[in-house]
């Protein structure tokens, strides 16, 4: 089992996240693992920030923190589970976060892909090809 598990989580579907905290619950070696559920907020482009209001960010981060305290709540494990909250590109923070951590699995949803992420790659796409650790990719029907 892991010891240091990372769950990065997309607030804007619950369901997806609180069903990624108990597969990372499952991976995880009883009383001796941590999880840290991540949830990275994507940086505002400046001509979309300067339409809104200066604080809208803080509010946006205190929403999630709450938001991740509670998912953190249901989650039982003797070796405790971290929330972290970053924002900037969501495959760059989660690879970033790995890295901070020493983790050695990453939980990641995937979601059925549309013709943009073929272009491109999904954010779970570009953490599978550069992640240093293990990655769970799991696909989930909310996700």
């Amino acid at each position: 089992m892991y010891k240091k598990i990372l769950a990065p989580v997309d607030l804007a579907h619950p369901d997806t996240a609180k069903h990624m905290v108990s597969v990372a619950k499952k991976m995880a070696d009883a009383g001796k693992s941590e999880v840290v559920l991540l949830n990275v907020v994507p940086d505002l482009p400046g001509y979309v920030a300067a339409e809104l209001p200066g604080d809208i960010l803080r509010r946006v981060i205190t929403v999630a923190e709450q938001q991740l305290a509670d998912i953190a709540k249901d989650v039982d494990l003797d070796g405790g589970v971290q929330v972290e909250l970053r924002s900037g590109r969501p495959h760059s923070q989660i690879l970033q976060v790995a890295e901070e951590i020493g983790a050695d699995l990453i939980v990641i949803a995937s979601h059925q892909p549309g013709f943009g992420d073929y272009l491109l790659g999904s954010v779970a796409g570009k953490v599978v090809r550069h992640a240093q650790c293990s990655v769970l990719v799991e696909r989930h029907a909310g996700a």
